[in-house]
């Protein structure tokens, strides 16, 4: 079944989900790489292949190796390709994509917040919920990765 467009539908519920994403990629001190992985790894957790596709072109436009790319997933287990910011955004955004699991703990919080001042944790956790809230619309209407635009 043909899914709604939901740009088209609700463009003002799009402007503002569109208004946060904005403010996180051009409001904020984090770096765009950072944001970008944040997005991606967000993106991965939550199964959307239409911003997995753009992030990752993202990161490789902005000169992240494919190798280092197709690593993000498991981050953790290459701690070399990611800076310590990097990865405590990493920890932070998958505690945060899966708080009905994690409840965000107080240990994550505490490893977060030595790694980022009190401004950039709170406008971390809002690249986080900007990304959720993008991932949802395009899962739950079907946003076309590239790969596949026109099929």
């Amino acid at each position: 079944m043909k899914r709604a467009n939901w740009f088209a539908v609700s463009p003002e519920g799009a402007k503002a989900v569109g208004g946060l994403h904005h403010f996180v990629t051009t409001g904020t001190a984090l770096p765009p790489r950072l944001i970008h992985l944040v997005f991606l790894r967000v993106s991965q957790i939550n199964g959307c292949a239409y911003c997995i596709d753009i992030h990752t072109r993202d990161l490789i436009k902005q000169g992240m190796s494919v190798d280092t790319v197709v690593l993000v997933p498991v981050w953790h287990e290459v701690p070399r390709l990611f800076s310590d910011q990097e990865r405590a955004a990493l920890a932070w955004a998958e505690e945060v994509t899966r708080v009905s699991e994690t409840h965000a703990s107080e240990e994550a919080y505490a490893a977060a917040a030595a790694a980022f001042s009190e401004k950039d944790l709170v406008d971390l956790t809002l690249t986080i919920a900007a990304m959720n809230a993008m991932n949802r619309m395009g899962v739950s209407f079907r946003l076309k990765p590239r790969a596949i635009a026109d099929a």
